[in-house]
């Protein structure tokens, strides 16, 4: 009988291994229900020129400035609601993506799946958080106090300097 092995995603988990793991998803739409995508800054364009709209107006009217561990990036603007969340305003009527061939990565990696948890990880490690900027890493100190990681995601990972990481945690580096 064959043994199915357990898939261990961690900071270092390629690209590719991440989308694979994040097609597993039934794609009802659940997820896009309750909020928008972040959109990466290098995605901006793409994004804009799939709709038809230059880059302003793709900023204007589709996406927020977000700033998480100390980096931006942008979240997809969600429709108005009475609601502290709402739906992706790129979610048809249907419960399907409207822009799903030009989707933004973080869409495409997916949260639905069994992996979810350590996909949103992923994406968090490698897309927010900057080992090399010492407010980045404070706040994902803070964050660490309360949420779970993913291998290579530990605060000993991500600044393997010891003495480095103390002088960051106590305010002593400050850039």
């Amino acid at each position: 009988m064959k043994k199915e092995v357990d898939t261990v995603i961690t900071k270092l988990t390629p690209l590719k291994t991440v989308l694979m793991l994040g097609k597993k998803c039934d794609q009802d739409g659940w997820c896009c229900q309750y909020d928008g995508g972040i959109v990466l800054k290098e995605e901006v364009e793409k994004l804009a020129k799939k709709l038809g709209v230059d880059k302003k107006e793709f900023e204007k009217s589709f996406i927020k400035p977000i700033e998480k561990f100390n980096t931006k990036h942008f979240k997809i603007m969600t429709e108005k609601s009475s609601k502290p969340y709402g739906k992706c305003i790129f979610l048809a009527n249907d419960n399907k993506c409207s822009i799903h061939d030009s989707k933004p990565l973080h869409c495409r990696v997916g949260n639905c799946s069994e992996h979810g948890e350590a996909l949103s990880i992923w994406f968090t490690l490698n897309y927010f958080v900057n080992p090399d900027d010492p407010e980045s890493i404070r706040q994902w100190a803070t964050y660490l106090k309360t949420h779970p990681t993913i291998p290579g995601g530990k605060l000993e990972e991500l600044v393997p300097n010891k003495e480095q990481l103390r002088k960051i945690l106590n305010f002593e580096i400050l850039r």
